[in-house]
């Protein structure tokens, strides 16, 4: 009988040999042996084999690891599922469901120069500096087709809209205003175009003019700066000279007005004493008259040089000039122009030419009293 039969104590002549151990191997071998005695060696053995491989594969499609930086699309046969956040996740395999890692935090650039045609009819170069990027992972990759290229095409779309809308020199040199509505139309447009994109920073660093009209674009420039300088200068000329021009004006008028005014009480003034003096006249004419003679009298003579002559044929000048200064002392006569001499009368042509003061002649009409 065998020494392995059942139901034998494996006594007798023939004792069971005791089992040799094999030398424990390195590597793969030390992993595979503990599996061939759980597997064994014969056909069922490669069948757990295969199922062995098969809950691994299961296991790692199943588990997806998603880093801080994407996002991960999830596909159920084809179609859009979910998102999945940063973190371990797990899915049903493949092909039930896909995933698509993309990076969201990772900024792009897109730079351009383009030439640009302005409202004055000017061609002027834009340099177009954009940065962007994925905000929705899902329309990224459904929402269009080629989104960076969308992108690209719809930055010189706004450019070219909005410079289009400017003169030159808004584009020279005020691109403030201009760069903020450049932004809002090109995140309008990646908004319709569902792109998934977002703009995170845009700028229009640079315009210049092409480089085949640089030089008459220059001499245009100078052109414009000479007439910038003069506009400046002919207006600080007008606020220097116009509050002068305003203020002799002012003058001018002024005096106009004060010399009117005065003109017109004197003129009041003058009709007002002739009018008296009519009532007066009317009431005592002789007197009138008189005091109109020697008022006449008095007012010619002060106002002139006088000339006294005496019954002895002898003239006396005397100089009664305005502003001449009198001093107390001996009287000298001061060089000055001769005056008039009159020749020696007689006492009896004296009393004929010369009429007597104390007792003018009477007028003899009275228009010789008006005048």
């Amino acid at each position: 009988m065998a020494w392995n039969t059942p139901g034998s104590d494996n006594s007798g002549d023939n004792p069971r040999p005791p089992r040799q151990r094999k030398p424990q191997g390195r590597g793969l071998d030390a992993v595979i042996e503990p599996l061939r005695g759980l597997f064994g060696n014969g056909g069922g053995g490669i069948l757990r084999w295969v199922a062995l491989l098969i809950g691994l594969w299961l296991v790692f499609n199943c588990f997806v690891l998603v880093t801080e930086q994407e996002r991960g699309v999830v596909l159920r046969f084809g179609v859009f599922s979910r998102v999945l956040q940063p973190g371990p996740h797990f899915k049903a395999p493949w092909p039930i469901e896909r995933v698509t890692k993309l990076n969201a935090t990772q900024s792009q650039a897109y730079t351009e120069t383009i030439p640009v045609l302005t409202r004055d009819g000017n061609m002027v170069n834009v340099e177009i500096n954009a940065q962007y990027r994925i905000e929705s992972p899902r329309l990224f990759l459904f929402g269009s087709r080629k989104p960076d290229d969308v992108l690209k095409q719809a930055a010189q779309s706004a450019v070219r809209e909005q410079i289009g809308r400017s003169d030159l020199d808004t584009v020279l040199g005020a691109r403030s205003l201009l760069t903020a509505q450049v932004r809002q139309r090109l995140q309008a447009s990646l908004k319709d175009y569902e792109t998934g994109l977002i703009l995170t920073e845009l700028n229009l660093p640079n315009a210049r003019p092409p480089d085949d009209v640089k030089d008459a674009f220059d001499e245009a420039q100078r052109a414009n700066a000479d007439k910038t300088t003069s506009i400046n200068q002919a207006q600080a000329y007008a606020k220097q000279i116009v509050p002068e021009a305003r203020g002799e004006a002012q003058r001018v008028r002024t005096t106009a007005e004060g010399y009117k005014t005065s003109t017109i009480a004197r003129a009041q003034g003058d009709a007002t004493r002739f009018s008296l003096l009519v009532d007066q006249y009317k009431s005592a004419p002789d007197v009138t008259r008189k005091r109109l003679w020697l008022d006449t009298v008095q007012e010619v003579l002060s106002q002139n040089r006088k000339i006294v002559g005496g019954d002895s044929r002898q003239v006396l000048y005397v100089p009664m000039d305005r502003g001449v200064p009198t001093t107390p002392g001996p009287v000298s006569v001061p060089l000055v122009t001769q005056p008039e001499m009159l020749s020696p009368v007689t006492a009896t042509e004296s009393q004929s030419t010369v009429p007597y003061i104390g007792r003018p002649a009477r007028p003899k009409s009275r228009d010789e009293v008006i005048r």
